[in-house]
């Protein structure tokens, strides 16, 4: 029983050794380099900080599950520059007294991925994520919590949309 636990175990290191581009992550990734542009900020309302936020939200999360070199040229393999086109702040949830219970805080990126290495997993899409806060408490004190929740949701879909295909 040992013996066979060894075998099967060497075989899968072999299988996963001769992938080369396979990750934990199930990200597929031929690859070197990657040039993350800044978002852009077009919503209105937005904190001014927010666009370096998110683009650092998602810098680090293909970075850190990659092993892709940034590169700051046209040259790279992967290209994703983006925009910010909605920050709102809404009402979520009403009580029976027809008073606000919940708020809710919207972030909308509009994302062009190109995939120099195979322009078909290229794309231009919109990512929306909400958290939803007390309507007891202001925006303005919700809102670092909000857009460090938000920032996360947002580059896990963006992360996962380029390299995983989901």
């Amino acid at each position: 029983m040992r013996y066979l636990f060894s075998i099967a175990a060497l075989l899968f290191t072999i299988l996963l050794q001769s992938c080369g581009v396979y990750s934990f992550t199930g990200a597929s990734i031929a690859g070197k380099t990657i040039n993350i542009h800044v978002l852009e900020n077009r919503a209105q309302n937005v904190v001014p900080t927010l666009n370096a936020t998110l683009t650092n939200k998602i810098r680090n999360r293909i970075l850190s599950q990659t092993g892709l070199a940034p590169q700051n040229s046209d040259n790279a393999d992967y290209d994703i520059s983006g925009t910010i086109t909605l920050y709102q702040v809404t009402v979520s949830g009403v009580s029976n007294t027809q008073q606000a219970s919940q708020n809710r805080l919207t972030i909308t990126v509009q994302i062009d991925f190109k995939n120099r290495l195979d322009d078909n997993a290229s794309f231009n899409q919109s990512f929306t994520r909400f958290s939803d806060f007390p309507a007891t408490q202001t925006i303005q004190a919700a809102e670092a919590k909000l857009i460090e929740d938000i920032g996360n949701q947002l580059a896990d879909d963006i992360f996962n949309k380029a390299f995983v295909n989901w």
